[in-house]
């Protein structure tokens, strides 16, 4: 679990997982299970995207479907909580002693001639070093880049932000949650449910499928009754100081958006309706994309249309020879294909496959 791992001058690893959430732990465990060597390596520390969830967020999946490694997952409810899932999978590291190297950051991926990989890292003091292994995993996720907000001035507001945690900051304050999907709607009711004066925005006409269904109920009340009002169809264009300005997007009229909105402050816009309203925080609930960095620098074609990378599913081995993905990183723009419960088989064919090259 330390810093254990191979340095440049010895013998190369049969396989260096980039990235320690779930999807690459798994792979870790496969690969010692076969007598691979190994590292995992993540620029934060292990299943880093989990720490950005929701502090009390649950699990839509059960505990037994987010099992790696062998490891029972038992807790006494059926779905786990997010403190729940970081305590286990740390002790699948631990268990498993496998060899984690955190706030380790793969900043390039080269190959020498004889196809040995060599991976440039650094860790937060600066330092820089190289590990070599005769095969790469790409593992890491689908938190990469956030879906940032188109604003008019083209600006980063510090009054954006990407991640919600717990509502209390917020408290008294005037905030928009931008976004349909689930984590859109449990941010909006809990804010509400703790003296915020919340709004959303989405820039279709109708939720996401993915919002859990138990929660629908309570967030289309929310709506119908005025306690959160809600912009269909629209966007949020500006920010000023105290205030935010919410343009109707005429592209969405295709989605069953309504041509209204119930703020009588609307006044017209050259871009569609515009309404001002106070704001003094926006929560862009709005997604996030794979960081592809690497795996384009190693020459792994991605679909334009999908953003899927090439790959053999058989293996997850991409056009790359010795190339491999795991994870959400393999379902392209559509994050919701891939989760731990079907990512975490992707380890098994990767080891199977560079188990039969050795």
């Amino acid at each position: 679990m330390s810093a254990g791992a191979a340095r440049a001058d010895a013998d190369p690893l049969d396989l260096a997982i980039v990235g320690a959430g779930p999807c690459g732990l798994a792979a870790a465990v496969a690969a010692k299970e076969r007598g691979l060597t190994h590292a995992v390596v993540d620029r934060g520390c292990i299943t880093e995207s989990l720490t950005h969830y929701p502090y009390y967020m649950t699990f839509f999946s059960t505990a037994e479907r987010l099992e790696i490694g062998g490891v029972p997952f038992t807790i006494p409810e059926a779905k786990p909580t997010r403190q729940q899932a970081l305590a286990y999978y740390r002790r699948v590291v631990g268990h498993h002693a496998l060899n984690v190297r955190q706030y380790e950051e793969v900043t390039a991926i080269g190959r020498r001639a004889g196809g040995e990989f060599v991976l440039h890292t650094r860790i937060r003091a600066g330092r820089e070093d190289r590990i070599r292994a005769r095969a790469v995993v790409i593992a890491t996720g689908g938190f990469g880049k956030p879906n940032r907000l188109d604003l008019e001035d083209g600006q980063a507001h510090d009054r954006v932000i990407h991640y919600y945690k717990e509502p209390y900051p917020f408290f008294d304050q005037d905030v928009i949650v931008v976004g349909g999907g689930n984590s859109a709607v449990e941010a909006a009711l809990e804010l509400y449910r703790n003296g915020v004066r919340v709004r959303m925005v989405h820039f279709l006409g109708v939720f996401d499928r993915g919002v859990k269904p138990w929660v629908r109920p309570d967030i289309d009340n929310r709506i119908a009754s005025g306690e959160i009002p809600m912009h269909w169809g629209s966007r949020v264009s500006r920010l000023e100081p105290g205030t935010a300005t919410i343009v109707r997007d005429e592209s969405g009229a295709a989605t069953g958006v309504p041509d209204h909105t119930d703020d009588a402050t609307a006044q017209p816009h050259a871009s569609g309706t515009a309404t001002e309203i106070p704001c003094d925080w926006v929560l862009a609930m709005t997604g996030w994309r794979p960081d592809r960095t690497l795996l384009h620098g190693l020459g792994v074609h991605t679909d334009p249309h999908t953003g899927i990378p090439d790959h053999d599913r058989a293996t997850m081995e991409t056009n790359v020879p010795g190339v491999y993905i795991a994870g959400v990183i393999a379902a392209g723009f559509n994050a919701n294909k891939i989760f731990i419960e079907n990512g975490r088989e992707h380890g098994d064919l990767i080891a199977a496959a560079v188990a039969g090259k050795g």
